[in-house]
Parts: C-alpha cells; sequence; structure tokens
C-alpha cells in the first residue's frame, strides 16, 4: 500500500468514508484474491495523481464482513465510488489502468 491509498474498517467506514469531505473510491479486497493484487498497483497510481480530488481506501472483506454485507459486496475486487456518503459508481473485477481511470473521470464529472 502507497502512503496515499488507507485501510479502513467496518467500525471506521462511516467516519473514513460516507462522511468524508471529498469522493472516495473503496476497493473491497482479500489476501488471497490474484485480481485483487492485480489492481492494486494502478489503484496506488490513481490515489497518487488524484491527491485533494479523491481518496482510495481499501477494505479487507476477510477481516470486516459487515460492510461488504451491507453494501452486498459478492465478488472481489469490487470497487465502488462513493460521494457524499451515496454509491456515485461500482465496477467487479480488475480492468486495466486505462479502463479503471476512464472510470474514475466518469464517475467524477458525473
Amino acid at each position: 500500500m502507497s502512503e496515499h491509498v488507507t485501510s479502513t474498517t467496518d467500525s471506521q467506514f462511516e467516519t473514513d468514508v460516507l462522511q468524508a469531505e471529498t469522493p472516495v473510491l473503496v476497493d473491497f479486497w482479500a489476501e488471497w484474491c490474484g485480481p485483487c493484487k492485480q489492481v492494486a498497483p494502478f489503484l496506488d497510481q490513481l490515489a497518487q495523481d488524484k491527491v485533494g480530488s479523491l481518496k482510495v481506501v481499501k477494505l479487507n472483506i476477510d477481516e470486516n464482513p459487515n460492510v461488504p454485507g451491507r453494501f452486498g459486496v459478492r465478488g472481489i475486487p469490487t470497487l465502488m465510488i462513493f460521494k457524499g456518503g451515496q454509491i456515485q459508481a461500482s465496477k467487479i473485477g480488475a480492468m486495466p489502468k486505462s479502463k479503471l481511470y476512464e472510470w474514475v473521470d466518469e464517475a467524477l464529472a458525473g
């Protein structure tokens, strides 16, 4: 994890994500998930590139089962963008860096 990506927990989710001033991209992931590891460097880069306009937060679903259940996370990686406490966009599965950036830009513009 880079200095720009933070992790959150079931108990911190409300504060870290739902009450955040800026939009937040949440990466629902697990240690054993290959595609999660594949997308991680792109998320680190994204967090760096979007400092101030987007926060990137990771939530380990094995250690924190409540939040993924609450938001209906069925497969991982699941990426969700929250704006003002609401889900703005969500994607399931790994994607190339260019697609990730496109998706984020569209979600933030919307």
